[in-house]
């Protein structure tokens, strides 16, 4: 989505800006609907413990009379329950916020942490609860949120060793904001620094705001400002994306994301997230699962985030401690198949007592993982 070389601070003039706004899609209104994913049933499960090899919040079943949503109840949550939202408000104060709306957590994200790093504390700082608000259909997420810590903690030896932090706000809270209210928010409430946003950010209610109008309010109360160029996608894919998203100007996004997951290209979902995309199960209930020989099964309402389409991919892998287990993954209809290539690298997952697991779609990187 973002990143690039070009870097304006609050004290520039409003001319240098207008090159960068040439988005007219707004950040605060309801994205183009999704291409076509399988019914999910992952949104059925409530946050209830933590799991050490995540680092975050997993979750488990419900009840069958429960009908919260993973993505209301995981994603209002900021990836900590141990402080009030009170104490949590100030952890920004000081800080460097990139903006935007972190689904995917792909290289153009990875960018806008790379540029805040530079300049102070990096934080990523987006809005939850729009698909409630804007009444958007539920959609699987493309990173499980248990899963969010470990990648944002990879991206530590980009910026300087420093492992960006998540800071959600509700999106019910800032809808009718104007950018300048937006932006007093930004410094007065929350008591940022300065902002790191890519050329077609846009904000404030029915997006009225691009990136110049940032820069000229941070400037107005005192904040830094920092727009920088898209991350482009060197794998120009065809027009029928671009024709379906107004926004699509061939920049690495959470749209190209799906649409490669869609298509079962997941090289091309390797090079647009930097990493092998990692699929989450919920292991919690085994009496769902299915189990024979160097087959594991289990159905799709076990996911935590978007699967692949069906299909079967070679070169998968497991993670369980630091070692790695080679497999294949078939995605079929109703259920995820994981196939080990020896028996006695099936028993290394089967004999544990999980509540997680989670798949990795390409080949294994060997750098510090002892394969099995």
């Amino acid at each position: 989505m973002l990143g690039g070389s070009r870097c304006i601070s609050q004290h520039l003039r409003d001319s240098n800006f207008h090159q960068f706004c040439t988005s007219t899609t707004p950040i605060f209104t309801a994205a183009s609907p999704p291409i076509s994913t399988s019914s999910f049933n992952y949104f059925r499960f409530r946050l209830r413990n933590k799991v050490s090899d995540f680092g975050v919040n997993c979750v488990q079943p419900n009840s069958s009379n429960t009908q919260s949503s993973l993505l209301s109840q995981t994603l209002s949550q900021s990836g900590t329950d141990e402080e009030p939202p009170s104490e949590r408000l100030t952890m920004l104060a000081g800080g460097i916020v990139a903006l935007g709306k972190f689904d995917a957590l792909h290289i153009g994200h990875r960018e806008l942490a790379i540029q805040a790093a530079k300049r102070g504390i990096p934080f990523l700082l987006s809005f939850v609860g729009m698909a409630e608000v804007l009444g958007w259909e539920p959609r699987a997420p493309i990173v499980a949120d248990c899963d969010r810590k470990r990648i944002l903690s990879s991206w530590a030896p980009y910026c300087g060793n420093v492992i960006p932090t998540e800071f959600q706000i509700e999106f019910s809270k800032v809808r009718s904001l104007t950018p300048r209210q937006f932006v007093e928010k930004l410094s007065k409430e929350l008591g940022v620094r300065g902002v790191v946003a890519g050329e077609n950010y846009r904000f404030g209610y029915r997006a009225a705001g691009d990136a110049s109008d940032l820069v000229k309010l941070c400037e107005e109360y005192g904040l830094e400002a920092y727009i920088i160029n898209s991350v482009m996608d060197k794998n120009q894919i065809s027009g029928a994306l671009n024709s379906c998203e107004k926004k699509e100007r061939g920049q690495v996004s959470s749209t190209r994301v799906r649409y490669a997951l869609d298509k079962g290209d997941m090289k091309y979902v390797s090079e647009l997230l930097g990493r092998k995309h990692r699929l989450v199960l919920m292991m919690e209930d085994q009496e769902r699962f299915m189990s024979e020989r160097n087959r594991l099964s289990a159905p799709k309402s076990c996911l935590l985030n978007l699967a692949p389409k069906e299909g079967l991919y070679e070169n998968c892998s497991v993670s369980i401690d630091k070692n790695v287990v080679p497999c294949r993954v078939i995605v079929d209809a109703t259920d995820i198949h994981l196939e080990c290539y020896e028996v006695a690298n099936f028993t290394c997952i089967t004999s544990r007592d999980l509540k997680i697991l989670g798949i990795d779609f390409g080949s294994p990187e060997l750098d510090g993982v002892q394969i099995l």
